[in-house]
């Protein structure tokens, strides 16, 4: 078993051209350069219906979520993009954590608790969608998330890319640099591998 620590990282959108999914994949370098075990996953490749409890009464929880939940449970840390719908986070992004959140009988919250998070969020508005970062900062740590105090919003997404999807802005390229860096290390020290 490898004793870096293992970091799961996803956007909240399933768009294809979606600058949060650029920022997960310029999140998943800056966290492979600074030793992690990274796994990065786009969301449209776990389609989930809309959680409803009487449909996971009658068929459990779907292959996608099981797959999804189980990479979660796997990973001592996460790393965030999301967008920001309407000041808030997508639906596809609280689907896809209320169905990873379904207890299993012996092991609730499993996929969360004891787990590190780092938030960032991409926007072509002047907040960078700082506003979703808000409703999912509380939404992880009410269900045992120790969510990194410092996040990373990038403004003007629409411009702060290159074509291979890496930040343009030093500064913003440094910040990434530092919040993966500060996940990495208080995952080693408060989720250790071994």
């Amino acid at each position: 078993m490898s004793d870096k620590p293992r970091i799961l990282i996803f956007a909240g959108s399933t768009r294809k051209d979606s600058y949060n999914k650029r920022l997960a994949k310029a999140a998943a370098a800056a966290s492979q350069a600074a030793g992690a075990e990274v796994t990065l996953i786009d969301l449209a490749d776990f389609p989930m219906p809309l959680y409803d409890q009487d449909l996971e009464a009658q068929s459990g929880l779907s292959e996608h979520a099981r797959r999804f939940q189980d990479l979660m449970r796997s990973h001592q840390g996460f790393a965030i993009a999301s967008p920001e719908y309407n000041s808030s986070i997508t639906g596809v992004l609280k689907n896809a954590l209320d169905w990873a959140s379904r207890s299993r009988p012996e092991e609730p919250l499993v996929a969360f608790r004891g787990k590190i998070a780092a938030l960032l969020s991409a926007s072509p508005g002047n907040l960078g969608g700082l506003r979703s970062l808000v409703t999912l900062r509380s939404i992880l740590s009410n269900i045992g998330v120790f969510v990194l105090p410092d996040q990373l919003a990038i403004p003007r997404a629409h411009e702060a890319f290159n074509e291979t999807h890496a930040l343009k802005d030093a500064k913003q390229q440094a910040a990434l640099e530092r919040l993966t860096r500060q996940l990495i290390e208080v995952t080693t020290r408060l989720a250790p591998t071994s």
